[in-house]
């Protein structure tokens, strides 16, 4: 137990760095109030720039990927008692570094999508499951020029992308919940798609909406 909590904790904390945010406030700029409103690597692109926005995607994903792989392996260093549960504890680092993302409690738990964060995650858990949303979230980006349409494909996608590649029910459940909390987020953008006024991909930011 002693395992699970100091892993949920430092990794909640780790997905917690707000990026965008930070990477904002470098430049004078509060990406809160501009674009979309989110701290995301989307709307730090559009606010902030490609290099800003490259950078953040980049960072959104290493804080995922980081927690799930190489935090159960310390874990395991300091409690030897649960090497045994690895597996469990990347399930549980992961979902707590995504969960840090998207309810930040640096920024009054309000965070970003989540996607890039997955990703990372997704990429530590299930490589090939990870290559396969991305592949989808690639073609329904070119195909649509809408970011939000292309990660909630990718999103509908993982549940069973990951049973297919890992065969692991307990992964595949705990990856339809984030999932699941994925389109959740993207709720105002689902609206906007709906309206008629969902930005395309790489549009100038010209204030919240």
């Amino acid at each position: 137990m002693g395992a699970y909590i100091v892993v949920v904790v430092v990794c909640y904390l780790l997905g917690s760095v707000p990026t965008g945010y930070l990477a904002g406030k470098a430049r004078g700029i509060d990406v809160r109030a501009a674009g979309s409103g989110n701290i995301g690597a989307t709307n730090a692109f559009r606010v902030l720039g490609t290099t800003a926005g490259t950078l953040v995607l980049l960072a959104d994903a290493l804080k995922g990927f980081a927690a799930a792989r190489w935090a159960p392996l310390l874990a395991a260093q300091v409690f030897p008692e649960a090497a045994a549960q690895r597996e469990n504890l990347a399930l549980a680092a992961g979902v707590a570094a995504i969960l840090g993302h998207n309810f930040t409690c640096w920024l009054h738990f309000k965070g970003g999508k989540g996607i890039a964060t997955t990703g990372g995650v997704l990429l530590a858990w299930a490589p090939l499951a990870c290559l396969t949303a991305l592949a989808l979230w690639g073609v329904v980006f070119v195909a649509t020029q809408f970011v939000s349409v292309a990660s909630i494909a990718a999103a509908l996608i993982l549940p069973g992308a990951v049973w297919f590649w890992n065969r692991s029910l307990t992964m595949t459940v705990v990856m339809a919940g984030l999932s699941a909390l994925a389109i959740y987020k993207h709720k105002a953008n689902i609206q906007r798609l709906l309206q008629g006024t969902e930005s395309r991909a790489w549009a100038k930011s010209k204030g919240r909406p």
